[in-house]
């Protein structure tokens, strides 16, 4: 969980996708209800990701002015700054992040408003473990080299969640 002790101050905004020579990926959960952020943050720190969560927009800003990720995995319709109003907040600061927004429904309204925002992918709720991981990857492997590895593999049978959860 993000420590918002630290996140007070914002810093210029100069993100840029980066290719990573080290397998982990970093990435943002943005999710203001606390069991679909813990779920989602538990199952991708489980499969190797360095995992970072917000329970709002305005948070999840100060973690992006402060912090390098190589995804955002964001809700909409969220308390203080949407997913839109963050998305319209990274073009304004020229941030090249992939995002994938996950919420109830699609804001195609605002998306064609101002295609420039439009995420790298939408998964609506609900959806699974294994659409969230699949999507996760192929965002991902977009964005970096693709004959690099992309780090976790999916195995078919996967160890337990700490919830027991099994995929």
């Amino acid at each position: 969980m993000i420590n918002t002790a630290t996140l007070k101050s914002e810093k210029p905004a100069h993100k840029h996708i980066r290719l990573r020579s080290d397998p982990i990926q970093r990435i943002l959960v943005v999710e203001d209800d606390a069991e679909i952020r813990r779920l989602n943050t538990e199952v991708l720190i489980h499969y190797g990701y360095d995992v970072d969560a917000a329970e709002d927009g305005e948070l999840a800003w100060a973690a992006l002015t402060t912090q390098n990720y190589d995804l955002m995995i964001t809700d909409n319709n969220m308390p203080n700054v949407t997913g839109v109003e963050l998305l319209m907040k990274m073009l304004g600061a020229r941030m090249a992040l992939p995002v994938i927004m996950a919420t109830g429904i699609e804001p195609k309204w605002e998306f064609a408003q101002n295609p420039l925002i439009v995420p790298a992918a939408v998964l609506l709720k609900p959806y699974t473990v294994a659409e969230l991981l699949g999507t996760v990857r192929s965002v991902l492997r977009a964005t970096i080299n693709p004959d690099e590895p992309i780090v976790p593999p999916l195995y078919k049978h996967s160890p337990p969640l700490p919830n027991r959860l099994e995929l």
